[in-house]
């Protein structure tokens, strides 16, 4: 297969958090080198980026003129940010990276990104499940131009590589619909008890719906649980899907109340 970089290219993880990493570690074994750009990170990054086995370059002008490939995965508000930091560094390359968009944005947004670097120059990606450190928990759904040597790059790793085709876009499309269940369905159960709460019925609510062997307490909990520090990241997905969603002409209202949500839970962290 025909590849736009080398057998065993430099590859550029931004930035290396939970997911960053494993994404990270999983290409080692098929890269010249994995690096990450370290000015203005966190220490729990740079400790991540070091229990992955990462390389540091002092920032992400460098990793943008030395990597083949760059992955970008990092919060949905900054994502076209970063893009632009790396069109910027990478001007006047002749041999552009691969940017791979790996965050949880709309299709719109992947879109504009691909306006920056070019279109075939930009995969699109969405990444169901936890970082992948064993076989078999983690998707990696890809599509563009370049979607094929993308999933090949990740052959034998622990995160199952999947093309969907070579519309820039459709990896974001089906990370904001799947996001509808595990994200912005959960936070219903929120709502509620806040309705009931103020209302002063709480209490025989959730009797009413243990009834229905419904245990509302337990909802809550594991709500929490899965957003946990989690909240305010979450917030920005759900704005990118209810975007995603009003794009087609689909009720988007879920998805923002999702964001309210998950905003609420981040200020009682704060």
């Amino acid at each position: 297969m025909d590849t736009p970089f080398p057998p065993r290219p430099v590859v550029g993880i931004l930035h290396p958090g939970a997911m960053g990493a494993a994404l990270g570690s999983a290409l080692k074994a098929r890269a010249g080198a994995v690096i990450w750009a370290d000015a203005g990170r966190s220490h729990a990054t740079a400790k991540r980026a070091e229990l992955a086995d990462l390389i540091a370059v002092p920032d992400v002008g460098e990793l943008a003129r030395r990597a083949h490939v760059i992955v970008s995965i990092c919060p949905p508000d900054a994502a076209a940010a970063v893009a632009q930091e790396v069109a910027a560094a990478a001007a006047g390359r002749p041999d552009p990276p691969l940017y791979v968009d790996a965050n949880a944005v709309a299709p719109a947004t992947v879109r504009e990104i691909g306006t920056r670097l070019g279109v075939g120059q930009v995969v699109d990606a969405a990444v169901i499940g936890p970082p992948a450190w064993e076989l078999g928990r983690t998707v990696l759904w890809l599509s563009g131009v370049a979607a094929p040597a993308v999933a090949d790059l990740f052959a034998g790793t622990p995160f199952t590589a999947r093309v969907l085709g070579s519309d820039l876009g459709a990896a974001s499309a089906l990370k904001a619909c799947y996001a509808l269940q595990t994200k912005a369905l959960p936070t219903v159960w929120a709502v509620l008890a806040s309705a009931a709460d103020a209302y002063g019925v709480q209490d025989a609510l959730r009797e009413q719906l243990a009834g229905d062997g419904v245990d509302l307490g337990a909802h809550l909990d594991a709500l929490q649980a899965r957003a946990g520090a989690k909240a305010w990241r979450w917030a920005g997905e759900m704005d990118e899907a209810a975007a995603a969603l009003a794009a087609v002409d689909v009720p988007d209202g879920f998805s923002r109340a999702a964001a309210q949500v998950y905003r609420r839970m981040a200020e009682r962290r704060d």
